[in-house]
């Protein structure tokens, strides 16, 4: 959701790696995990969620909810780990020493190391059961939990990235606000306007911490120019379209001086709630602070080039893990199936203020509350659409995301020029991508 990728995350992946090639899956090649499931057994599993403490109080409420009505089923649920990014390092060790939960919220940058570990189950059989509504979910979604042909879990949240602004900034500048038409061009213009050093107040922001939220904010952008990440498994970023998408952002950082950046991901929210930041590209999650902090605001699509407003999904997962039991794997399967339904996620999703996981959910009433809470919700649902590419499942990921991060973050601060940055990050990449 907010912020994907932390430097935990480079020796966690590390270790992902090494304990991949040990034990392995526990079931047989060949034979599904949850093969001679008994609905009836009694079964205990684990389910590490990955909330902070109102999210888990409103996650315990639906386990308890879902054993009442199979009481031959306990459910152990926790956090998983102090923060929702150190579950990839919990479930390294966890790999290591045996100990890992049977279900586990992860980041959806996390599915290609996760995916080469061994330890999930495969579920591209039973997600295509028509009664699971797996076409319901996002595209860019789905591809997101699929790591060649092997479906390693469920969606557990989608969300995309729309631009949102301050509309009394705008208001004060005498700019006009924001359409679903707007170019980067336009975008560049308004940002130079409403920047006003005297009085600490910027166009927009970008993070230059080198993290996947500094990386993944480009990639709509290559998307829209015609780019791509990978060609293959070869890097593909530093092409025309990705030189030219980070010009733009050059331009505006250096020349314009109209970009905040933030060292640190987590500046340019608060500064934007605060009046300092008129415009930030951001997701769903965001409007829970701007209600907090009152601010009169607007939410449209991301400026486009040539007509083209792709944007990017960063879904997160529900992953199940094999044990090589088969009772364990076929309740884990039945409580996620009950968990993103229709009916049970608009009561964990809408309730908590994301955005619902099918499209189904459009109808309820859940979802009629959600829009009315959160002015710009409907934007951010219908902007699904605009998400038509997903960022690759593949286990070098992680290490080409900080590649290009770095990449950025040397550009927009003047260190580097965009061409060069993008070609070294794609040499540095390729040895991880093979």
């Amino acid at each position: 959701m907010k912020v994907r990728l932390l430097a935990t995350i480079s020796s966690a992946a590390l270790l992902l790696g090494a304990c991949g090639g040990g034990g392995g899956s526990k079931t047989p090649a060949g034979k599904d995990a949850a093969e001679g499931y008994d609905p009836a057994a009694q079964v205990t599993i684990t389910w590490w969620t990955g909330q902070t403490t109102e999210a888990e109080k409103t996650a315990e409420d639906l386990a308890a909810q879902y054993t009442k009505a199979h009481p031959n089923v306990t459910i152990k649920t926790s956090t998983g780990a102090s923060t929702t990014d150190d579950l990839l390092t919990k479930l390294s060790a966890g790999f290591t020493g045996g100990s890992y939960p049977d279900v586990s919220y992860a980041y959806g940058s996390w599915a290609g190391e996760l995916a080469t570990s061994g330890k999930t189950q495969d579920l591209a059989k039973w997600v295509a059961d028509p009664a699971f509504g797996w076409s319901e979910i996002p595209e860019a979604a789905r591809d997101t939990a699929t790591y060649e042909g092997k479906v390693i879990g469920v969606p557990a949240l989608v969300d995309n990235l729309a631009l949102i602004y301050n509309k009394q900034l705008f208001d004060d500048a005498g700019v006009a606000y924001p359409t679903d038409q707007w170019s980067w061009d336009d975008f560049r213009a308004a940002a130079k306007k409403l920047t006003n050093p005297a009085q600490n107040v910027y166009g927009s922001a970008y993070s230059v911490s080198g993290s996947e939220d500094t990386t993944w904010h480009l990639w709509p952008m290559l998307w829209q120019r015609g780019g791509k990440i990978l060609d293959g498994r070869k890097p593909a970023f530093n092409s025309d379209a990705g030189v030219g998408a980070l010009e733009l952002l050059r331009a505006m950082a250096v020349d314009d001086k109209s970009l905040y950046l933030d060292q640190t991901d987590e500046k340019y929210g608060p500064l934007f709630n605060d009046g300092h930041v008129a415009m930030m590209m951001s997701g769903p999650w965001a409007l829970l602070e701007i209600k907090d902090a009152g601010l009169e605001y607007g939410v449209a699509q991301l400026p486009g080039y040539n007509g083209d407003h792709q944007t990017v999904s960063g879904p997160d997962l529900w992953v199940l893990f094999d044990h090589g039991d088969a009772n364990r794997a076929g309740a884990s399967r039945d409580f996620i199936r009950w968990l993103t339904s229709k009916e049970i996620d608009a009561k964990w999703n809408l309730a908590i203020g994301n955005l619902p996981l099918r499209s189904s959910e459009q109808g309820t009433p859940e979802f009629a509350e959600y829009v009315k809470e959160y002015p710009g919700g409907q934007k951010f649902f219908d902007n699904l659409a605009n998400a038509k590419q997903a960022r690759p499942t593949l286990a070098g990921y992680e290490e080409m995301s900080r590649n290009v991060g770095d990449a950025i973050s040397k550009v927009l601060q003047g260190a580097a020029k965009p061409k060069e940055a993008l070609d070294e990050a794609a040499k540095k990449s390729a040895g991880a991508l093979e």
